[in-house]
């Protein structure tokens, strides 16, 4: 449970903080809640591309902006579960599937991602899909399909939601991750950062972050890829070291959630890549594409990580556990701190 409640103006002291010293707080509470050399590397997968009722002005998939992206129907099972398995062979221990749906409708589209889920689940994988707004009973089912995690962004402030997103509410976000964790489903939740939202609109995002009860399992910093016909197309990029900033701020505020590095990364320098694994992210998503922007290739997310002297999660031993289950499930156990004193006390 939640212990803290965060005002803006805790995290407004935390953001301002000079930038080298919020790094190194950063730092140190990474290594004292996570093995700091392990990376964790997921998948994500398209599953029904396209033709999405909701205008977010930075998606590529929606009818209201011109990109030039062609709409597919949702894959089939055996499809999905074969590019799963691809996944894990390469060091994937998470594998999400992303549908543009502005919310999940019951019926046999429905039914086919629960199996999908469960495929991916068997693989001793851990479960991801992030399908706009769903129901209590709809994540329930999830659920007992072997959903670990649901992926619903709150993409930026509240104060600023409206200037990217018309179609759905920031209540509604909020509601939907409510129904998620009252199905007892880790709930990966972030933002996208470089859409010409302020600083303080930064600070009020990882606020709320913050304070969702409980905290995400997952936080997802993206950096926004201008597409063109996309009303963002155009943006001015965000700063890297605001970026960085953030990560290291989540990281604080989410001890013991996975600070995933996610959208954006491919114009992202190795250098900065390397400062913000120092500032507390610990997951990446490989593979050639996010959805439907591209992404850095596996050999130079696994050349990368050799030099920074970094290693891939191992794979599970008894198939994926939540993070309330106590004791994390892999091969080796965990590397953080907080487990190393606990095995020589013992």
């Amino acid at each position: 449970m939640q212990n803290k409640t965060y005002t803006k103006d805790d995290v407004a002291a935390l953001y301002h903080k000079p930038f080298m010293d919020l790094v190194y707080e950063a730092s140190t509470v990474h290594r004292e809640n996570h093995d700091p050399q392990e990376i964790q590397m997921c998948t994500l997968l398209s599953i029904k591309t396209g033709g999405c009722t909701e205008d977010c002005k930075y998606c590529s998939q929606s009818i209201h902006n011109n990109a030039d992206l062609e709409k597919e129907i949702l894959m089939k099972t055996d499809q999905v579960l074969a590019q799963a398995k691809a996944a894990k062979e390469a060091g994937s221990t998470r594998f999400c599937m992303g549908a543009a749906w502005p919310r999940v409708l019951e019926g046999k589209a429905f039914d086919r991602v629960c199996d999908m889920v469960k495929g991916v689940s068997d693989m001793g994988m851990e479960a991801c899909v992030t399908l706009g707004m769903l129901t209590y009973d709809q994540a329930k089912r999830l659920k007992e399909a072997g959903l670990s995690a649901y992926n619903h962004n709150l993409d930026t402030s509240e104060e600023y939601y409206d200037n990217i997103i018309t179609t759905r509410s920031y209540e509604e976000r909020l509601e939907t991750l409510e129904n998620v964790a009252k199905a007892g489903i880790s709930a990966c939740c972030g933002g996208i950062l470089g859409m010409g939202e302020s600083e303080d609109d930064r600070i009020s995002l990882m606020t709320t972050l913050a304070n969702l009860d409980p905290q995400p399992e997952s936080v997802p910093i993206n950096m926004l890829v201008p597409v063109k016909g996309t009303p963002l197309e155009n943006v001015e990029r965000l700063d890297i070291f605001e970026w960085i900033r953030c990560i290291a701020v989540a990281r604080i505020l989410m001890p013991k959630a996975m600070v995933r590095l996610s959208a954006g990364r491919l114009e992202i320098s190795k250098e900065a890549q390397a400062l913000a694994f120092m500032a507390g992210a610990n997951a990446i998503f490989t593979g050639e594409k996010l959805l439907t922007t591209a992404n850095p290739e596996k050999d130079f997310d696994h050349a990368l990580l050799e030099k920074l002297g970094l290693k891939p999660r191992a794979p599970y031993k008894d198939g994926p556990v939540t993070q309330q289950g106590g004791g994390c499930g892999r091969e080796g156990g965990c590397g953080c701190a907080n487990a190393q004193q606990e095995a020589s006390a013992a």
